[in-house]
């Protein structure tokens, strides 16, 4: 391996792998590369199903590169009836110093790792400690000694059961399950904790696993990282580490340091028979903090917006537009499509056409100091060749009664109709 200077480094995340909640976690694990190239490698398996594939892949590999300092390339799934392939893929799973795996479906990756010697060369980075190793999300959840369909389960109502996983954490001496997206709450209002399994379906779950497999749910926008070498186990980002058995669980938040032979222990006897001397958060979590998923910042943006409105301050009203389209643009990086996105862009719009909504057809120059930032905007956007989100601000000021109309050189915009420029004036302007 060319660059590692600290291989046997094992990392998962919940979710939000490729969102700006990781980064420092990334950071994190990319600093413990030696000097020199390091060999990056995605396997794009876990989506390699989807017709976008390529998208996915190309997002992920920008976003390492601009948010990480990573130059990576894309291993395809291995195909058993491709030779060369199958075994190109098992030596960058061999070589890497850096390998990831993320979003898709756990069922199509343990298809396609299983039907072949992939899930063995898998095992054997782990066991010898080659390089890091990141999985999360989909790929996550096929790490531990079973795994959850959950496309089947919640996607296609199939009967809440387990299937066998790559049990790569065996090599460390735990027992486990893994479940990503352990806290999430997209359902609203119904249960979706657990990877979307809820209590219910969960607990019925539990009673299926061997008699002592314990669950290890992983939090979105949280990483749990092993360091073979000296034993250790870090909790970071901003949920917490849930070791979960019959039922009782015990909560390591963000900021937990502890032993592995803590944690191995804790998922054999559970909390009641177990005294975590090192299981401390380094840092206390502050109730207070400044927002950082997309679904926080969007509701932050529509509060700003709500207290401009009510003062009527167009500035105001204005950059939270701006603060919640610049996020949007943030986030357009990442390769899961469960984070909001287009609710935010939702609001985004409604945002707008509140802001044309206070505005009065004698008003006009009371709302330039609104439209004229978010036309600067659109002319960006059109300028980077995003067209949609461009073409979005231009729907949202008409449905405020607002007008624009492209012409060259610049762009008019009114309320109500706007009068077209003569040619010969227009290309004056």
């Amino acid at each position: 391996m060319s660059g590692t200077k600290h291989a046997g480094v094992l990392a998962i995340m919940g979710s939000g792998e490729t969102s700006p909640t990781m980064v420092t976690a990334h950071r994190t694990l990319a600093g413990r590369l030696g000097a020199g190239r390091a060999r990056a490698v995605l396997l794009d398996t876990p989506y390699a199903f989807q017709e976008n594939v390529a998208d996915i892949s190309a997002k992920a590999i920008a976003y390492f590169r601009r948010s990480v300092g990573l130059t990576v390339e894309v291993c395809p799934a291995p195909d058993g009836e491709d030779l060369a392939a199958s075994l190109a893929a098992i030596a960058a799973i061999r070589t890497a110093d850096w390998l990831f795996a993320g979003p898709g479906s756990p069922t199509y990756a343990l298809t396609r790792w299983t039907n072949g010697a992939t899930a063995s060369a898998l095992r054997e980075r782990i066991l010898h400690r080659r390089g890091l190793t990141v999985f999360a999300s989909a790929a996550a959840a096929t790490m531990g000694r079973t795994a959850l369909p959950v496309y089947e389960i919640y996607k296609a109502g199939s009967p809440a059961h387990w299937v066998d996983g790559l049990n790569l954490l065996e090599p460390l001496g735990l027992d486990v399950t893994v479940i990503p997206h352990y806290d999430n709450t997209e359902g609203g209002t119904h249960d979706t904790r657990y990877c979307y399994l809820g209590e219910r379906r969960l607990a019925h779950l539990e009673r299926q696993l061997p008699p002592d497999t314990a669950l290890l749910g992983v939090d979105e926008h949280t990483a749990v990282i092993f360091d073979q070498h000296t034993g250790a186990v870090e909790i970071m980002g901003r949920g917490a580490l849930t070791v979960r058995r019959v039922g009782v669980s015990t909560i390591l938040p963000a900021g937990t340091r502890l032993t592995l032979a803590e944690l191995r222990a804790l998922t054999r006897h559970g909390s009641g028979m177990v005294e975590l001397t090192r299981a401390v958060p380094t840092e206390v979590p502050d109730s207070g903090h400044a927002p950082v998923t997309l679904v926080e910042i969007t509701r932050a943006s529509e509060v700003a917006f709500d207290a401009a409105h009510g003062r009527r301050d167009a500035a105001g009203m204005v950059e939270a537009v701006l603060a919640l389209e610049s996020a949007i643009a943030d986030w357009g990086a990442d390769t899961e499509e469960d984070e909001g996105t287009e609710q935010s862009r939702a609001i985004l719009r409604d945002l707008i056409t509140r802001l044309g909504d206070t505005v009065t057809p004698d008003a006009v120059h009371h709302l330039r100091p609104a439209v004229e930032p978010l036309l600067a905007l659109r002319r960006h956007l059109r300028d980077q060749g995003a067209y949609p989100h461009a073409d979005a601000i231009r729907d949202a000021l008409a449905a405020a009664g607002l007008t624009v109309r492209d012409i060259p050189g610049g762009t008019r915009w009114g309320i109500g109709t706007v009068p077209s420029v003569p040619r010969d004036r227009a290309a004056g302007t």
